[in-house]
């Protein structure tokens, strides 16, 4: 049996729980501001993010992990033996899985395995334990690249946020939909399509957000045996009453928290559920 390293980046927005469960290694993205940069969940914190943004005139800058943290990671692990199937966000959202890519050409070596989850936070994170789980299952690394690619394009998400500010300034979301989102009370419904972020739907008031955001669920249907997450950030109205709601539909899910790269874009009031489709 292959012995396997799971690597992802911090993106995946998992709990410290699960990483240690499977040993999962997490390289952290950076975040910049100004002249300071600090790594994403090692220098800061969410709390420590949002009070700096909210007392700076500075927007920060996410940046991507460098093709020698991924080379220094990749050689250390190959010369103990292990195999590596390394999973991270979106080429379309950042740098980092080229990053990667470039370490494996480096090392010359079939031991490696990079994949693009064409995703970000739980989205990511949902791939990241299905690897894991596959390898506690005693797959390869190339089993576990084809079991993972399978669901990798069936995994959706519904989202709601209490502004699209900040994923206007950080250009994940078009300005035109910042404005419609920010007058009249609408809101906009959004989910993660091809590698990048797509509004749903564009409602008025919070209960019509949940609806709309459960009546997508119910839609795509939930894939039994497949994770789901349930995603949040700050104080979001909806977010007890979505948790009730698919306590009720029973969906069992892992909670998790937003962090600091991604809370950069969704600022400091969101919350969505990550899940397998039915196909």
């Amino acid at each position: 049996m292959e012995k396997v390293k799971i690597i992802t980046d911090s993106t995946a927005d998992l709990p410290e729980a699960v990483l240690k469960k499977y040993n999962i290694e997490v390289f952290p993205l950076i975040i910049n501001f100004g002249e300071k940069s600090y790594r994403d969940g090692i220098d800061i914190d969410t709390h420590t993010l949002f009070n700096k943004m909210e007392n700076s005139n500075i927007f920060p800058v996410t940046s991507q992990v460098n093709p020698q943290v991924f080379w220094d990671c990749y050689s250390s692990y190959i010369k103990k033996g292990y195999k590596i199937f390394s999973i991270h966000l979106s080429s379309k959202m950042s740098g980092t899985y080229q990053s990667a890519c470039i370490a494996k050409e480096t090392l010359k070596t079939d031991d490696i395995v990079v994949m693009d989850s064409m995703n970000v936070t739980s989205g990511l994170g949902i791939q990241v334990i299905k690897a894991a789980k596959l390898k506690e299952a005693g797959l390869g690394i190339k089993e576990i690249e084809k079991e993972v690619k399978k669901i990798s394009p069936h995994v959706k998400s519904t989202l709601a946020f209490n502004s699209l500010d900040n994923l206007v300034k950080g250009g994940r979301l078009s300005k035109t939909a910042g404005v419609i989102g920010n007058i009249l009370g609408i809101k906009i419904i959004l989910e993660v399509k091809d590698g990048e972020m797509s509004v749903i739907d564009k409602v008025r008031g919070n209960k019509r957000v949940l609806r709309n955001m459960l009546a997508y669920i119910d839609e795509k249907g939930v894939k039994s045996g497949e994770d789901s997450i349930l995603l949040h950030v700050g104080e979001v109205d909806i977010l007890d009453s979505l948790r009730d709601n698919l306590k009720e539909k029973k969906l069992d899910f892992i909670e998790c928290e937003v962090g600091c790269t991604v809370g950069v874009h969704s600022g400091s009031g969101a919350c969505g559920v990550f899940f397998v489709e039915d196909y």
